[in-house]
């Protein structure tokens, strides 16, 4: 995977009260390691999110609040070639992938925050939106959309 196959990798965080988004370095787009690492620096009320963008593909959403991690990868098919995708899915035990472009991961990843499961399914699931504009989408719900427009946009 090259490192400009990754859109982008930010992460979202609230410290009293207060949504703050950073942009981390592209690579960690690739490594779910590092990015569940890199989540760890950040100070937050309810948890770091960390939302990556893979080729306009597919995206990540990552949930780290001290050691636990949680996770959603927004199409199971691109486990078959993406290894963040791929480290996903095994994280959150997904069955093996079919042709079914499906949600796998913790779908009420964000619902304490806002944003139902079933919203956040059918993001997952709209063929019209770019992974960019599902997560914009997303970010303008929990309430930090300015702020992510203002690195991603």
């Amino acid at each position: 995977m090259a490192e400009d196959d990754v859109d982008f990798v930010v992460a979202a965080y609230r410290d009293e009260g207060a949504w703050t988004v950073v942009e981390l370095p592209p690579r960690l787009g690739e490594d779910f390691e590092g990015f569940t690492a890199a989540l760890a620096r950040f100070p937050s009320d309810v948890g770091v999110l960390g939302l990556a963008s893979v080729n306009d593909d597919f995206f990540v959403i990552v949930r780290r609040s001290g050691e636990h991690v949680r996770a959603l990868l927004s199409d199971s098919t691109a486990a078959w070639d993406w290894p963040i995708a791929a480290d996903v899915a095994d994280l959150v035990d997904a069955p093996e992938a079919d042709e079914d472009a499906v949600p796998v991961g913790d779908l009420d990843i964000v619902s304490d925050l806002g944003l139902a499961s079933v919203e956040l399914g059918l993001l997952c699931d709209d063929d019209d939106l770019f992974p960019d504009e599902a997560l914009a989408d997303l970010a303008d719900r929990l309430g930090f959309g300015d702020e992510f427009e203002a690195i991603v946009g």
